[in-house]
């Protein structure tokens, strides 16, 4: 840090002020000054414009975390255009379905997701002229020189951003990004907002981080380690750099580089899911002493529920940083502090200043505090849409509110507490069971690693409860463990809600940012049943 006062609108400006200040280190531990990165940025802006894109116009990368993604970000932001950013772990066929449904123009990628990324453009009918692939020398043909490989089907990134001019774009006008939603229950589907057409400066794009308490002034530094194209870990990073926080970049995360990483650059917020806390958790009292994780002020977790004795444990560890919030890509949302958590355990915290909550029945009656139905947001900054599907966009509203199908209730003070998804209820003899009850009890047995439950087909009760368990390290799944994890929960559930039967997994399929793809284990066992998986 040099001292300059940091501009409280936006990157560009502060890139202007103090263009030597370093405010990026990716993975490999490169840094980046903003005005290297506002140099990028532009470049990539021009590129953009040069391929054809005009405002309102979409573009794909399919990356790590990287620069590049930061960069496109940035360009997106200050040029009009809609960012689609690709979870780079779906195949070609998945990744085509994005890219044709959001109109991309042009397609970014990295050498190691060239394969499904090229599957992706041909489905998708995009020009060879319009892909490109980062990290590769210039070159031409179909295909770019690395060592002796080849990329084929793209040009180089330099192919796009070489020969661009640094400077600022004319015309600039605030874009957005585009997520798609995780797709667990069918095709997934963009969120779109309208454009302001408005220049970005005039919009506080890192405001969004006053909501958790996190103020613009030197010393913080964010640590990104879930990947970006995820909504939440975007919107947190983006808004960080907006406010002079630097980023610090991590691709593949591990619990001890993690620490490492908050210990070396001394971090102090980030963005987590439980299935980090729990892998953090599990590793030995002596790596966990090594590192000096006092610098954190804020690491907030989400996007899945977290297990109240992983919560206490990660508060008796890092201390009050460990807060908790509830959104989706479509909005939000709560947020609770850690001490708000502990007067409350299991909310996941009261409405932001700028969002309302609510909780309605299947005829659209509001319900009052204590009583259990589906939660409801509405956002003051404004709404959105499905790209592409009216129905959808109409079907998950009831006026100004929206919902993602989470079951929940409100207490008295207001403050919200989740049951499950309404699609992942188990009605079993006609009694409604919540997975997320019974997961977080097969996750205090030291043999499992990971845990999903879910409704398998029953001919007398119509489901019974299934449980799909991660053998922790060292552990041999056989029937021995199976017994002994039936056992478990026969001490801490009830008999209906406790699995009837455990089958074993190598790997839990999860995303990164810790969303269980729980549709793909149910599946199997639906084959040949009528039900709505």
């Amino acid at each position: 840090m040099t001292g300059v006062p940091v501009p409280s609108n936006g990157f560009w400006s502060q890139a202007a002020a103090d263009p030597g200040r370093t405010v990026l280190t990716d993975p490999a531990g490169e840094r980046w000054t903003a005005g290297e990165l506002h140099g990028a940025a532009n470049r990539l802006v021009h590129g953009l414009r040069a391929a054809g894109l005009e405002r309102g116009d979409s573009f794909a990368v399919v990356l790590p975390n990287c620069a590049e993604l930061v960069t496109a970000y940035l360009a997106a932001a200050q040029a009009g255009f809609y960012l689609v950013p690709v979870n780079h772990h779906l195949v070609g066929s998945e990744i085509a379905w994005i890219v044709s449904d959001s109109g991309a123009k042009v397609l970014i990628t990295q050498e190691r997701f060239a394969g499904p990324a090229a599957d992706a453009a041909d489905e998708a009918g995009l020009p060879r002229t319009h892909r490109y692939v980062v990290g590769v020398a210039s070159g031409s043909g179909s295909g770019s020189a690395v060592g002796d490989a080849t990329v084929a089907g793209f040009r180089p990134y330099d192919a796009l951003v070489g020969g661009q001019p640094q400077t600022p774009p004319e015309g600039r006008a605030l874009g957005w990004v585009m997520n798609y939603t995780s797709g667990t229950t069918g095709r997934p589907r963009g969120i779109r907002r309208p454009l302001p057409g408005k220049p970005p400066e005039e919009t506080h794009l890192g405001g969004f981080l006053g909501i958790f308490g996190i103020r613009p002034h030197d010393g913080n530094v964010h640590l990104v380690c879930s990947p970006l194209y995820h909504t939440a870990v975007l919107q947190f990073a983006a808004a960080a750099l907006h406010i002079g926080h630097p980023l610090v970049l991590m691709d593949k995360w591990t619990p001890e580089e993690m620490l490492r990483l908050i210990d070396t650059h001394r971090c102090t917020h980030t963005h987590m899911v439980p299935t980090q806390f729990h892998r953090l958790l599990a590793l030995p009292d002596e790596v966990r002493k090594r590192y000096d994780v006092t610098s954190m002020r804020h690491a907030i977790h989400g996007a899945a529920p977290c297990p109240e004795h992983i919560k206490r444990a990660m508060i008796d560890w890092w201390g009050s940083c460990v807060e908790e919030y509830y959104a989706a890509s479509e909005g939000g949302g709560a947020f609770a502090t850690a001490g708000e958590w502990l007067r409350k355990p299991g909310t996941v915290g009261r409405a932001w200043p700028i969002s309302e909550l609510a909780v309605f029945d299947d005829d659209g009656n509001r319900l009052p505090a204590g009583e259990l139905g589906t939660v409801y947001m509405r956002m003051a900054t404004g709404g959105f849409s499905y790209h592409k599907d009216e129905t959808k966009t109409r079907n998950n509203r009831i006026g100004d509110f929206f919902t993602v199908g989470d079951l929940g209730h409100l207490d008295e003070d207001g403050y919200l507490f989740l049951r499950d998804r309404k699609i992942d209820m188990i009605i079993s003899g006609g009694v409604n069971i919540y997975p997320a009850e019974i997961e977080a009890a097969l996750l205090t047995h030291p043999a499992v690693a990971d845990a999903a439950a879910f409704g398998i087909p029953h001919a007398d009760w119509g489901e019974e409860v299934k449980a799909v368990v991660e053998p922790a390290d060292g552990r041999t799944a056989d029937d021995a463990l199976a017994a002994e994890i039936l056992a478990h929960c026969a001490s801490r559930l009830a008999s209906y809600k406790r699995p009837k039967s455990v089958d074993f997994v190598t790997a839990m399929p999860r995303d990164p940012n810790g969303k269980l793809y729980k549709r793909r284990l149910r599946e199997p066992y639906w084959e040949g049943h009528d039900r709505a998986v």
